[in-house]
């Protein structure tokens, strides 16, 4: 009773008096499951049981899976809202386009804690952190190359965004969806714009010369193809990756056949291919960022997650795979290495207490410790249940 006349008092003691600082929700409606498609909230409980193990082991971080029986954005909105106060933060999972879009920009707008679409930003996030490795490797800058984006769903507006946020011209960037390339001349978008405001936007912001064609037109003399559209393997033809500039940088990361198969992409020229797969090398996943960034938002108390956040966990990362040593077949370092979750924590920590979204100002050396020891105190409670046959071992 002490505790709730204390929050009564100043909500602000929730983070202290509650297991509030460190809950995360996990949203979904099931209606885009990442390889699975729309199979509703009642199937994708497994896959949102499986996310909330990462946080937990990857970012000491628990959270609770919430698949809400619901596809309409303002019923999820509002349930989101009714929620919140049980949370520090929410990530949005799997949910269709573009609704996702006008959730979570609704959620960020009626909410003061940090709302987050892993699918979108998530994603990006890695994306730009393999490509700054990727660049390094064959030796060309992110300012002086060609961008394709191939597929331009939730993941890849995000990586759009992401890249502008970076300073990438859009000029240098060619967009294409199902239907060929995007340009301000596409009437079916043009009809749709109101509902597609976001893929409305790349039509008007690139290809101002309104080419027309489809993915061998997007990739033709481009530095980098970042696809994720329809699982392959013949998406992207191998003709389309010869037609692109030297030393080509090609991310094919649809699940759970990528867009072309790694070794068609470099038999075709390509200098380094990645997919979101883990059984081949390169694998650019969200899970390489999630569990961390949420450590840093969690541990100073964000109010929301800014696309300067999400750059600064992308540089955080992108550092600490050069620190391993970069090669063509290693842009990224692995999701369970601990340290490299310590220095994305508190890269995103330091971010936020720079924009002043931050309500604990923690010295870098704070964030770090404290993070470091989130994650080993988790995986150490896991080892103990797993010890105590309360957990079964899968051998």
């Amino acid at each position: 009773a002490a505790a709730s006349r204390a929050i009564a008092a100043d909500v602000a003691q929730s983070y202290e008096l509650t297991n509030r600082a460190n809950s995360v929700a996990i949203v979904t409606d099931g209606s885009r499951v990442l390889g699975l498609g729309d199979i509703g909230p009642a199937a994708a409980l497994p896959v949102m049981e499986g996310k909330a193990l990462l946080f937990k082991h990857f970012g000491g971080v628990d959270a609770v899976p919430l698949c809400l029986d619901t596809s309409d954005s303002d019923r999820i909105i509002d349930t989101v809202v009714a929620l919140a106060p049980s949370f520090g933060a929410v990530n949005l999972e799997d949910i269709a386009t573009p609704k996702c879009f006008r959730i979570l920009e609704a959620l960020r707008q009626d909410l003061p804690i940090p709302i987050w679409h892993d699918d979108q930003q998530g994603t990006a996030t890695a994306v730009l952190a393999g490509l700054l490795s990727a660049l390094e490797v064959v030796g060309k800058s992110l300012s002086k190359v060609r961008i394709a984006l191939i597929g331009i769903g939730a993941a890849n507006m995000a990586v759009y965004r992401l890249l502008k946020s970076q300073g990438i011209e859009t000029d240098a960037i060619l967009a294409c969806d199902s239907k060929g390339l995007l340009h301000r001349n596409r009437e079916d978008l043009k009809s749709r714009r109101q509902s597609f405001a976001e893929k409305w936007q790349v039509c008007c912001e690139t290809n101002l010369e309104c080419r027309s064609g489809g993915i061998a037109e997007a990739l033709a003399g481009a530095d980098v193809c970042l696809a994720f559209s329809a699982p392959g393997p013949g998406t992207i033809p191998p003709a389309a990756i010869k037609g692109m500039a030297g030393s080509a940088i090609v991310f094919a990361c649809a699940n759970p056949v990528p867009e072309i198969w790694p070794r068609a992409a470099q038999e075709a020229g390509a200098a380094i291919v990645a997919t979101g797969r883990s059984d081949f090398p390169n694998q650019v996943n969200n899970s390489l960022v999630f569990p961390a960034l949420f450590r840093g938002v969690l541990d100073v108390r964000a109010r929301q997650i800014s696309d300067s956040m999400a750059l600064a966990a992308a540089r955080a990362l992108a550092s600490a795979a050069s620190a391993h040593g970069l090669s063509e077949t290693a842009i990224l370092p692995r999701c369970d290495e601990i340290e490299v979750a310590v220095e994305i924590a508190a890269a995103v920590g330091l971010a936020a207490q720079e924009e002043g979204l931050a309500q604990a100002l923690l010295p870098v050396a704070v964030l770090r410790g404290g993070a470091r020891e989130r994650i080993l105190a988790a995986r150490r409670q896991n080892q103990a249940l797993l010890d105590a046959g309360v957990i079964a071992s899968s051998s």
